[in-house]
Formats: structure tokens, C-alpha cells, sequence
């Protein structure tokens, strides 16, 4: 992040995630970063999306939730995907959804959409 040092901190668009054993060390980043992106960018951090968290409990990031070994599908994104499906009668709707999910541990949901979707 730009004048921000942080060797551990993934940015995707306008979301970012910075990681660190030490949570103080990040309870004081926060209003840096704050400062940081007011100063260079004009923006401001989202309250109800500035949080810390473990990483035991799971990173919830560009629609995954991230764990140290594997990362599964969003609540959120597996319903919208289901609907999705549900309502649309084209099959690179389902090739799609089928390539995304293969980017995570999503065998069991996987089987679940061949099941219902592939005759």
C-alpha cells in the first residue's frame, strides 16, 4: 500500500486485507492507514468493514472466506450462485460457476450442483 510498508497485505480494487501475529501492532495501523488514504486518495475506511479478526476464524475476502489450508465459497455467494442457477437456462452460467469453484475446497458443493443441475 503505497507509502504504507507491509509485506504481508493483499489488495485486490479498493479492498485490502493487511496481516499480522500482533494485534496491537494493527489496533495502531488502523488510524495510519486511515490517515494514509485520506492524505493520497481522498477515501475514507468504511467503518463497518474495518475490523480484526484471527485468522483461525476464517478471512472473509472477495467472496471466499480464507482459512490457513483452504478457503470455501461465501455464504452469501454460494445462495446468490444457487439463484443464479436456478433462473438462468444458459450453460456457460453453470461453466462458469463451475470454473470459479474450482479455485477452492468446494468438492461437496460441486457434487451438489452436478446433481441438480447437470442431467
Amino acid at each position: 500500500m503505497g507509502g504504507l510498508k507491509s509485506d504481508r497485505s493483499i489488495r485486490y480494487a479498493d479492498d485490502f486485507v493487511i496481516l499480522h501475529e500482533d494485534k496491537k501492532y494493527l489496533e495502531k495501523l488502523i488510524p495510519q492507514v486511515a490517515d494514509f488514504l485520506e492524505t493520497n486518495s481522498k477515501i475514507a475506511l468504511h467503518p463497518k468493514k474495518t475490523f480484526i479478526k484471527t485468522f483461525a476464524s476464517g478471512l472473509d475476502f472477495l467472496g471466499w472466506v480464507h482459512f490457513s489450508y483452504n478457503r470455501v465459497p461465501r455464504v452469501s455467494t454460494k445462495k446468490r450462485m444457487f439463484k443464479k442457477l436456478l433462473l438462468s437456462e444458459r450453460p456457460d452460467t453453470l461453466v462458469s460457476y463451475l470454473g470459479l469453484l474450482s479455485h477452492g475446497d468446494t468438492y461437496r458443493l460441486i457434487e451438489v450442483i452436478r446433481k441438480q443441475f447437470i442431467v
